[in-house]
């Protein structure tokens, strides 16, 4: 098929041909069946003629649109769909080729339907990217035929649309109301237990029975004779970063994703409930450089600026400086902050070169580090050996396991708050730190 043509003739013609050659050489011993294979060939090609005409007399007989969203969500699927009005006298069968981006490496992209004479038709399909940027959608090209389907009418829509791919918005509407009720258990948020209380002073008011008696004002109740207690709330206006570290081991795939992917998406959602709690929500990504700065602040367009800024975050494929993280944090950020950072130690010994800048870093601030369990050395421990060879994997792999869980006993020890997850698990697990973290009155 030459899909550049405005029409091309379709299989089932070229079959016809190849059985009238068969009729001819077989009537070379059935001198009858010679007649037959005249007469198929007139038949052919008065069918031929007659489905051409059928196609092409008169214009704008299909007329079809791409509908496409202002913003794909990286990481999910998204709904495409082609609106097809056939203003042809009969049924129409249609094939479908849409110029999807290159992005997706999909050559062979094709839909197949039919639509009834004077009607109307919405044809659906999901893409589902898996890395941010531009998106360049090509020409919709729908190839028209009718019953006899010997020959098909090309028609073009719709050339050359961009459309851009965001880390995964779709996920705010998914996490939306889970930072409203925490006793939702539906997608595993944890219900922790309040300790203590925040330090944020609301009111004084009088006393009923069921308050805590460490909350008396004895001042005030000395001046109206009557108990009065001191009244909190849940402090508000925190300062929340994401810090997300973009250098070469933030690269590694996982489902098509990759671990940086994973942690952008994580903190649109982070950031989105962060705000919902009433709290400040901010960013800043670092390598060799730190980059991508949204300083801390709760106003309206915060979730916006959070978005353009983490559409840009991409790895540079460099070991990332902690040196200058540290020193970026200390000369900016001087109100004491929750730091959420995303990265990922392979082994103790790499802990070890950062951990200096981290324990800095912990001083001033409530540092939570997150990083990710290898889930193919998971999967490879839980397999039988059943060769020398599977065993020394084996070991290896259960020798790395061991030293994630090492990682996380290291940062304890200085008192470190850390995540060890899995990549579809991040945001959740980062949601929940969050809400205990909050519960508890750390911060």
């Amino acid at each position: 098929m030459k899909f550049f043509k405005p029409f091309y003739i379709q299989p089932r013609f070229f079959y016809a041909g190849i059985g009238i050659v068969v009729l001819f050489a077989l009537s070379y011993f059935i001198p009858v069946l010679f007649n037959i294979a005249q007469l198929s060939i007139l038949v052919l090609i008065l069918l031929f003629v007659l489905d051409f005409l059928i196609i092409f007399i008169g214009s704008n007989k299909i007329i079809a649109s791409r509908i496409l969203p202002d913003k794909l969500s990286n990481g999910d699927k998204n709904l495409i769909e082609l609106n097809i009005n056939n203003n042809y006298p009969i049924t129409i069968h249609l094939e479908i080729i849409d110029e999807i981006p290159v992005q997706f490496q999909v050559r062979d992209f094709k839909l197949k339907d039919s639509i009834l004479s004077r009607k109307s038709k919405t044809i659906q399909y999901h893409l589902k990217p898996t890395e941010r940027g531009e998106y360049y959608f090509g020409s919709l090209n729908v190839y028209a035929s009718s019953v006899l389907k010997i020959v098909a009418k090309r028609f073009t829509f719709d050339p050359g649309t961009m459309v851009p791919t965001y880390p995964s918005f779709k996920q705010l509407k998914k996490f939306e109301l889970l930072n409203i009720n925490q006793n939702s258990l539906e997608y595993g948020l944890k219900k922790v237990r309040r300790l203590g209380h925040s330090m944020e002073f609301e009111q004084i008011k009088d006393y009923v029975i069921g308050d805590d008696l460490r909350t008396i004002n004895w001042k005030a109740t000395a001046k109206k004779n009557q108990l009065m207690v001191n009244q909190f709330q849940d402090e508000k206006s925190q300062p929340v970063y994401s810090i997300i570290d973009k250098g070469r081991i933030m690269k590694m795939p996982f489902n098509s994703l990759s671990l940086l992917d994973y942690a952008i998406n994580a903190t649109l959602v982070i950031s989105n409930v962060v705000l919902k709690k009433h709290d400040k929500a901010g960013m800043l990504s670092f390598s060799k450089r730190i980059e991508n700065i949204v300083v801390a602040e709760r106003r309206s367009s915060q979730m916006q600026l959070i978005l353009e800024s983490l559409y840009n975050v991409k790895t540079d494929f460099f070991e990332s400086d902690f040196s200058k993280l540290y020193s970026n944090i200390k000369r900016h950020i001087t109100q004491r902050s929750l730091i959420l950072m995303y990265t990922n130690f392979e082994t103790l010994d790499g802990l070890e070169r950062q951990i200096p800048y981290l324990k800095a870093i912990a001083k001033s601030h409530l540092l939570v580090v997150i990083f990710f369990k290898n889930t193919e050395l998971n999967d490879l421990i839980k397999n039988k050996a059943e060769t020398v060879q599977h065993i020394y994997d084996k070991v290896i792999a259960e020798k790395f396991a061991y030293e994630k869980r090492l990682i996380v006993s290291e940062l304890k020890k200085y008192g470190i708050y850390s995540i060890l997850t899995t990549p579809e698990n991040l945001t959740i697990d980062t949601i929940n730190k969050y809400l205990e973290i909050k519960s508890r009155g750390l911060l």
